[in-house]
């Protein structure tokens, strides 16, 4: 089964490499770039045919080390 885990950082939280890239992309012509936010995005294969158990083991995964859920948020999708 592969989890495909989204990681964005929380919209109250300054993000300032997504200003960063929405400066360039201004500065390259690409004016109508309104705002950036920049997140993770991963992959996971994971050994089981359990839906509900890859579920609620991807939610720990994401708590514990994959999203810093003080400033990010997270979600998931899962595939197979």
């Amino acid at each position: 089964m592969k989890a495909k885990v989204y990681v964005t950082i929380k919209q109250n939280v300054l993000d300032p490499q997504g200003q960063a890239v929405q400066g360039s992309l201004h500065t390259m012509g690409f004016a109508e770039v309104e705002k950036v936010r920049i997140g993770k995005y991963l992959e996971l294969e994971l050994d089981t045919n359990d839906r509900s158990e890859a579920e609620a083991r991807v939610k720990v995964m994401c708590e514990k080390l994959l999203a810093n859920t003080v400033v990010e948020d997270f979600r998931f999708e899962l595939e197979g």
